[in-house]
């Protein structure tokens, strides 16, 4: 069964021929990382002394980036003003391959929460907005069109900033029947007759209570009256989400409780209910039952709240995930925080410790003849893998010929390469900051001033090797060859 889930996943998850819209409210969430070491003498009050500063996808669009995470396809529509905090979202947008065509720029400024964090310690949230009073005409008809494209299925994300109305709603459920188009929706407030007729929703225990009118906070009332909400709306299902209980499923032949999964350090919990919905969302797409879909949609949310800050889920970080917790296996396709701490025990019996990175798509007699002479440089190689969005943004969006699962596989297989980490950036230059390799490996079809890392790797007395590669062989001539 486990590894059923694993496999389901890996195929199942990915169909060029579908995709998929979120529609909802469009926010900016803004971080601003400091230390606190004294007290103001102005007031008492804590003074942060400004670090680093972040921007990242909220609302409706951190729904967007974990359903594009999973390797889908996706088409966002919503509001954003004409500000620079818009401009900041929508390059975000972007960068995450997500298609832009129903974002629409409006008077009203973009939403946008500030958090103060120190020591991963959230210290206080701003929030800029202004509900949208009502959509004009044009709008939404700009949002309906995309419905007449057929996506296959429509996930609705309500953050009670206006844009989800009862005006656009009921069009759109009413275009979505009609093509047959499930809707999901993670509703707000209590104005449920917006809500008639979609497929689920996925409500957390409080918006629970505030959709069923429950005063008393009594389970079995709430349990009550959620059946009655379903038969009433004549909605499929509801999943309720319960944190650490895991999530509560309520459909038209019983109530049952899908588990949440092992428990791990909770750093933040803002976005677990973006990442719950798109799991549900890539379950349906991808023809699995209910019950397989929230076991997924349980783990990619303990992998989320793991981090700090809103961060979407990665398809290679789920399967990671997955592998380890239902097989123990301590593959070579690893998560950051797991090479992180293995990597302890190689610094402690001080080996060396190399990393080399590449899209390696389709892998050749170059690439392993590359990779064994990598290997006898260092005691531990890692390989710095480019997921299938990077190379897209590199190569075109004819590539990668090979997706980053099979990749990874591939590279796992061989005996030269000790641990293979997939990423997402333009470059590796994160990843190699927090490893501190002690040698940086590339082919010498660069100098040693083109190494992405050649400054930063002097800092902690490391250095660049340049590996001789064999001539003529080239993945881009392969694959020319072939076409």
């Amino acid at each position: 069964m486990e590894q059923d889930l694993i496999e389901n996943i890996k195929t199942k998850f990915t169909n060029k021929d579908q995709w998929c819209l979120v529609v909802g409210d469009l926010m900016l969430d803004r971080y601003i990382f400091g230390e606190i070491t004294r007290i103001s003498p102005e007031a008492p009050i804590p003074i942060l002394k400004k670090g680093k500063e972040q921007f990242r996808m909220g609302g409706a669009a951190n729904v967007a980036a974990n359903v594009s995470g999973f390797g889908i396809k996706t088409v966002l529509a919503g509001l954003i003003g004409k500000d620079i905090n818009g401009e900041h979202l929508t390059r975000l947008i972007k960068d995450k391959l997500i298609s832009c065509k129903g974002v629409i720029r409006g008077k009203n400024p973009t939403t946008t929460k500030t958090r103060i964090i120190s020591g991963q310690q959230q210290i206080i949230r701003i929030d800029e907005e202004d509900i949208v009073l009502s959509l004009n005409k044009n709008d939404t008809k700009k949002i309906l069109d995309l419905i007449k494209k057929k996506p296959s299925i429509i996930i609705v994300s309500d953050y009670a900033k206006g844009l989800i109305s009862l005006e656009l709603m009921k069009p759109l459920i009413k275009l979505a029947r009609q093509n047959k188009i499930p809707v999901i929706v993670d509703p707000k407030g209590n104005e449920l007759e917006k809500y008639r007729g979609v497929t689920a929703l996925t409500p957390n225990k409080n918006e629970a209570y505030a959709l069923t009118n429950n005063i008393v906070r009594n389970e079995h009332t709430l349990e009550k009256n959620l059946k009655k909400l379903r038969r009433d709306l004549d909605i499929d299902f509801i999943a309720m989400t319960q944190g650490d209980l895991g999530v509560k499923l309520i459909t038209e032949k019983k109530i049952q409780v899908i588990p949440a999964s092992k428990l791990k350090q909770v750093f933040d919990v803002s976005g677990a209910g973006d990442t719950i919905i798109a799991s549900i969302a890539a379950g349906i797409m991808a023809k699995i039952t209910l019950q397989e879909s929230l076991k997924i949609a349980n783990i990619a949310a303990g992998i989320v709240i793991s981090k700090v800050g809103t961060t979407p889920i990665e398809k290679h970080e789920l399967i990671n995930e997955l592998e380890n917790e239902f097989n123990g296996e301590k593959n070579k396709l690893i998560s950051e925080k797991s090479l992180l701490k293995k990597l302890s025990h190689y610094q402690i019996k001080k080996q060396k410790i190399g990393f080399t990175n590449g899209c390696f798509d389709i892998l050749h007699a170059g690439h392993v003849s590359y990779l064994e002479q990598a290997k006898i440089k260092v005691d531990f190689l890692i390989v710095g893998l480019n997921s299938d969005s990077s190379v897209r943004k590199l190569k075109g969006n004819n590539r990668p010929v090979i997706n980053e699962l099979d990749r990874a596989r591939v590279l796992c297989s061989l005996e030269a390469v000790d641990a293979v980490i997939i990423f997402s950036q333009d470059t590796p230059i994160n990843l190699i900051k927090k490893i501190k390799p002690h040698t940086l490996i590339k082919g010498n079809d660069y100098s040693v001033n083109q190494v992405v890392g050649h400054k930063e790797i002097k800092k902690w007395g490391g250095k660049v090797e340049l590996i001789p590669l064999l001539q003529g062989r080239s993945s881009s001539k392969i694959i020319k060859k072939i076409t």
